[in-house]
C-alpha cells in the first residue's frame, strides 16, 4: 500500500519515492505527495523525474489501495528505479485553501439552518461551491453566511487532523457529511477527520491549509437555486 505523505504533510513540494509498477502511460510509487482526485479536491500536478528526466504528471487518481501517476511519457521509466516527485505548489495550495473554505461554509450554513444538509461540492483554482438540501436559502441570506465566513476566517483557527477508530467516529454525530462518505466509512479500519478548531469537524481525506488565516478574503460569486431544495453557494478567494 502507497505511503500518503500528503496526509502528513500538506505543505509537502518535494519527496523521493521509489517506483513500485509501470502500466501504460502511469506509474505506482512507494510513497507519494501527490493528492488523487476525490472528495471533490482535484488531483495535483507536477513532475516526477527519474533517471535525470523528468516526467509531468498530468493526472492522478486511486487504484484500489494505491495511486496511479498518469504521466505524459513513462519512457525509461522501470519497477525499482528512485523517483524524484515535485509538486505544482501554486496548484495544490489554491486548491487546499478552497476545500478548508468549504468546510468552514458547510459548518457557517449549518448554524444558520441545522437541519439543512450538505449534498456535494467541488472545488476548482479559482472558486469553489458547496450544494445544501435547505428550501429557504436564498441569495440575501447566502450573502450574510458569506460575511459571517469572513470573519470565522480572520479569526485565525487552527486546523488539524488524525485518524480514530470508526468506535470513535460512531459516537461523534455528523462527523460523515454525505451518503456517499457515510458508504465509503463503513469499509474503513480507520478514519480521517480534519478538525478547524471551534469551526467544524468531519471525515475527510483531503489536504488542508493549517491555519483559516490562509484563506484571506472570500467572496460570494454566486447563488444559484438548483430547485425547490438544493441551494449552491459559490465563493471565490482573493490572492
Amino acid at each position: 500500500m502507497v505511503e500518503k505523505l500528503f496526509w502528513k504533510d500538506a505543505y509537502l513540494r518535494d519527496f523521493s519515492a521509489k517506483v513500485t509498477l509501470v502500466n501504460g502511460n502511469s506509474v505506482t510509487l512507494d510513497r507519494t505527495a501527490f493528492y488523487p482526485t476525490g472528495g471533490g479536491q482535484p488531483h495535483d500536478t507536477g513532475i516526477i523525474t527519474v533517471k535525470g528526466k523528468g516526467h509531468n504528471v498530468i493526472e492522478v487518481v486511486h487504484s484500489g489501495d494505491e495511486i496511479l501517476h498518469i504521466l505524459d511519457s513513462v519512457d525509461g521509466i522501470a519497477p525499482g528505479d528512485e523517483a524524484a516527485g515535485h509538486i505544482n505548489w501554486e496548484r495544490r495550495n489554491r486548491l487546499m485553501r478552497y476545500h478548508t473554505a468549504i468546510h468552514m461554509l458547510s459548518a457557517t450554513v449549518s448554524v444558520h439552518y441545522p437541519g439543512s444538509k450538505f449534498t456535494g461540492g467541488m472545488i476548482y483554482e479559482d472558486k469553489a461551491h458547496a450544494d445544501f438540501d435547505c428550501p429557504s436559502l436564498n441569495r440575501d441570506i447566502a450573502s450574510k453566511i458569506v460575511e459571517e465566513l469572513q470573519q470565522r476566517i480572520s479569526e485565525s483557527h487552527p486546523v488539524s487532523s488524525k485518524f480514530i477508530s470508526p468506535e470513535e467516529a460512531s459516537l461523534m454525530p455528523g462527523l460523515v457529511k454525505t451518503k456517499p462518505g457515510e458508504e465509503l466509512t463503513k469499509s474503513l479500519s480507520e478514519i480521517r477527520i480534519v478538525d478547524i478548531s471551534d469551526v467544524d469537524i468531519q471525515a475527510d481525506g483531503g489536504t488542508h491549509v493549517a491555519n483559516t488565516i490562509e484563506l484571506g478574503k472570500v467572496r460570494l460569486s454566486k447563488f444559484d437555486n438548483k430547485g425547490a431544495h438544493r441551494k449552491r453557494i459559490e465563493i471565490t478567494l482573493e490572492y
